[in-house]
């Protein structure tokens, strides 16, 4: 008894510094890659918003790939200019839209930035909103609240859906569209120009309640170069579609050349 005392006490205190050692390891790797996470995000966006706190929960790829079945064909939603967007299921049974820039891609590399850093501050009802993001490695994913009915194109070029498309359905997507203009363009503390407003931007809730997304490309324009009572104007832009842009793009940076692209 007298040698089980002091050997019981001695396993007890080792296996305590090493559950210890354990929780410093752990908790420094996930402050490296926080602090990785925000290294990243600094940059062009910086300057956007000076030194404010991201608060958008940082989410491991681990299970990004598990919610995404290992980013299956059958989960994936669709694809665009700057990568692929994945139906995901999270642990606690949340659906989401994960999307997944393309590695070769330094435009969606700028895309990441801006939706981290400046979508993340923009709130309204029909603004897409932006749940988190993933940074490992060579991999950029941002995670989306998902909506089933997809995006408005889908509705208006399929021959079997747009009968859906009622005359009361679409003055409600007109009108949501309207209101989220107003918030980008006056209601918020940044004054953000969409400038590639097209229908498959427009997405759908299960309501047909709609919500204006793909605000990648921002930059900053001086005061002087922006109409009048603009303090900081936001310009989000996709030189990709020239066919939704007023044919004015050499003239000064304007929200009524949204209204243009939303007219088209």
């Amino acid at each position: 008894l007298k040698i089980l005392l002091p050997v019981t006490a001695c396993l007890l205190v080792l296996m305590c510094s090493i559950f210890l050692v354990w929780i410093c390891k752990f908790r420094g790797n996930r402050r490296n890659r926080d602090n990785q996470a925000k290294s990243i995000l600094r940059g062009a966006s910086n300057q956007l918003i000076g030194d404010e706190n991201i608060e958008l929960p940082l989410v491991s790829f681990k299970d990004i790939v598990a919610a995404t079945n290992d980013f299956s064909n059958e989960n994936m939603l669709g694809q665009g200019g700057f990568g692929k967007v994945y139906k995901g299921i999270l642990e606690d049974d949340k659906e989401v839209a994960i999307k997944r820039l393309s590695k070769s891609s330094g435009q969606g590399a700028e895309e990441f930035r801006n939706e981290v850093v400046l979508i993340a501050k923009l709130q309204h009802r029909n603004l897409v909103r932006l749940l988190g993001y993933c940074i490992h490695e060579d991999e950029r994913l941002l995670i989306y609240e998902y909506l089933p009915k997809k995006s408005l194109d889908v509705f208006i070029f399929d021959a079997a859906s747009k009968y859906v498309l009622d005359w009361p359905t679409r003055f409600q997507i007109i009108k949501g569209v309207a209101r989220g203009l107003l918030y980008l363009h006056q209601d918020s503390r940044l004054t953000i120009i969409h400038r590639d407003l097209k229908s498959s931007n427009i997405l759908l809730d299960v309501d047909m309640s709609p919500k204006i997304s793909d605000f990648g490309m921002a930059r900053i324009f001086g005061r002087d170069q922006q109409e009048a009572n603009t303090n900081r104007v936001v310009v989000v832009t996709c030189l990709l579609n020239m066919r939704w842009m007023a044919p004015s793009l050499s003239s000064p940076i304007l929200t009524a050349l949204v209204f243009y692209s939303w007219r088209s």
